[in-house]
C-alpha cells in the first residue's frame, strides 16, 4: 500500500492533542478589528478546541496525527 497523504492545509492550521481534540486558531481576526467589539477581541485571542463534526472532518484529512 502507498502512504497517504495529508492535506497541507490541515497541517499548516491543526494540530491534535494527546487526548484526540483538534485545535485551532480563533477565526476573525485577520481584518477590520476596528467594528469588532473589545469582547470579541479578547475571546479570539490564543487557540480554541473544534466541535466532533468539524473534528471528523479534519482528522480524515490527517490520516496519521490520531
Amino acid at each position: 500500500m502507498p502512504k497517504m497523504k495529508t492535506k497541507s492545509s490541515c497541517k499548516k492550521r491543526f494540530k491534535v492533542t494527546s487526548s484526540g481534540r483538534v485545535v485551532a486558531a480563533q477565526a476573525g481576526k485577520q481584518h477590520g478589528m476596528i467594528k469588532r467589539s473589545n469582547k470579541f477581541l479578547r475571546n479570539a485571542r490564543g487557540t480554541t478546541t473544534l466541535s466532533a463534526p468539524d473534528e471528523k472532518i479534519i482528522k480524515s484529512m490527517m490520516p496519521y496525527a490520531r
